[in-house]
């Protein structure tokens, strides 16, 4: 349940930042996918670790 939240705020990240910079609608998208993934996958190895170390 943790990843779909961290890659939509990794995404409405991504697209302020892009939005910021007066980048065009594909220049957001691409900042918002890499953003998502980014931290989808952030979220991934923390979980990955909190479940090695006994937490979850």
């Amino acid at each position: 349940m943790i990843l779909p939240i961290a890659f939509a705020v990794g995404a409405a990240l991504g697209w302020f930042r892009a939005a910021r910079r007066s980048n065009n609608r594909l220049d957001k998208l691409q900042y918002a996918a890499a953003h998502g993934i980014a931290l989808m996958l952030l979220a991934l190895l923390v979980t990955i670790a909190a479940d090695w170390a006994g937490f979850v």
